[in-house]
């Protein structure tokens, strides 16, 4: 008898630098890279299959921007999200305030999310103390208040990466969640976005090559400009993508890049 296959949305959430993609990175690939580190726009994809008991339990894990000028376009990937990591700084007490933003955010959109908190680079910490600005039991009692795991990590090292990853999948084939089966986690809100300045089809599928999604290009949009009538999906995305860029104002970025691992949602411009 093949084992039950269910999917879950994982999102990323927390201020920039705390180490969420690092996070990702010693999950997934069981490597800590060193920099110099970029900062992520708009929000990167990966998946991971767990097997829990008879399920196995797919993943998809969506690496925000911790910038708050993309504060806006965030809402988009935690939009049906079954878990948040909400990831802070052990040796940055700013990105712990972050952090109970994002948990606000959370439980004032996203009922249903079960939430984590993440505290990042213990191996810091445990290599002088005095860098500890976040206290473990102010933290602690915060995640009893929201009802929420709390975990310290270092994805150097690797303490407790694993472990944080292992309870969401357990978690989620437990009575924590409402198991769905059959979705794609990817396709829940727009499915890859990249922004830049300028982009052509060229750089676009470049893009596209760099962050290893294997999709197809549905478009390089122009946000500046309203989305062309219609229902299909590349409409949907960009009249979503649209409203997030009208919120973040002149600075915001103009040009996006979205893509589908669907063939059949294929569209060119």
């Amino acid at each position: 008898m093949s084992a039950k296959r269910v999917d879950a949305k994982v999102v990323m959430l927390g201020k920039e630098s705390v180490g969420k993609t690092s996070l990702v990175e010693r999950y997934v690939h069981q490597r800590f890279l060193v920099g110099p580190y970029q900062n992520t726009i708009g929000a990167a994809f990966v998946a991971k299959s767990v097997q829990v008991s008879d399920q196995v339990v797919t993943l998809g894990i969506w690496d925000t921007a911790g910038s708050e000028r993309y504060e806006a376009m965030s809402r988009i990937y935690y939009r049906g999200a079954r878990a948040a990591i909400v990831c802070y700084d052990l040796t940055d007490s700013s990105s712990f305030l972050r952090a109970k933003f994002w948990v606000k955010e959370l439980q004032n959109c996203e009922e249903q999310c079960v939430i984590y908190l993440c505290g990042t680079k213990n191996d810091l910490v445990e290599c002088d103390r005095s860098a500890r600005q976040v206290d473990y039991h102010d933290v602690q009692d915060f995640a009893d208040e929201i009802k929420a795991q709390h975990f310290e990590t270092s994805s150097k090292t690797g303490h407790n990466v694993e472990e944080l990853f292992r309870k969401i999948a357990d978690d989620y084939c437990s009575s924590a969640f409402e198991v769905m089966s059959g979705e794609d986690p990817r396709l829940i809100g727009p499915e890859i976005v990249v922004g830049a300045e300028k982009v052509d089809r060229k750089l676009a599928d470049v893009m596209l090559h760099a962050l290893d999604v294997g999709g197809n290009v549905l478009g390089v949009a122009d946000l500046s400009r309203p989305p062309p009538e219609g229902r299909g999906s590349g409409c949907k995305v960009r009249t979503e993508l649209r409203e997030s860029w009208l919120a973040l104002g002149p600075e915001g970025l103009n040009v996006v890049l979205y893509c589908t691992e669907h063939h059949h949602h294929k569209e060119r411009e």
